[in-house]
């Protein structure tokens, strides 16, 4: 049976697993970007007359397109970075927990 390796922050595994938890943040806020990107022409295809309500002077399409589109993006974006910045944060965190609870046997081991 093997055991298990222990998890170092420089270590491969240490980097593949936040690798995958980084990659799947990425899917996941690439699908919220695409939504936001494509919802407008299937918005505008499958809802024309709502989409050519008259908003503030401005038809629905040009409000979303000129306003909100780009306060959209920069909160993916901004959800984006401050979740893979506390993904780091939390592995780095469990690393040095278990280096902590390792230490005192391998100190005892030493001496």
């Amino acid at each position: 049976m093997n055991t298990p390796e222990r998890l170092d922050m420089h270590s491969e595994a240490f980097l593949h697993s936040l690798m995958r938890k980084q990659l799947r943040l990425s899917l996941v806020c690439a699908a919220s970007f695409l939504i936001v990107l494509l919802g407008l022409p299937l918005a505008n295809y499958f809802a024309p007359e709502l989409m050519a309500t008259r908003i503030l002077g401005f038809t629905l399409t040009w409000l979303i397109l000129g306003i909100a589109f780009f306060p959209v993006v920069w909160l993916i974006a901004w959800v984006f970075i401050r979740r893979s910045i506390a993904l780091e944060e939390a592995e780095a965190r469990e690393v040095m927990r278990e280096e902590q609870s390792t230490a005192p046997l391998t100190d005892s081991l030493n001496h």
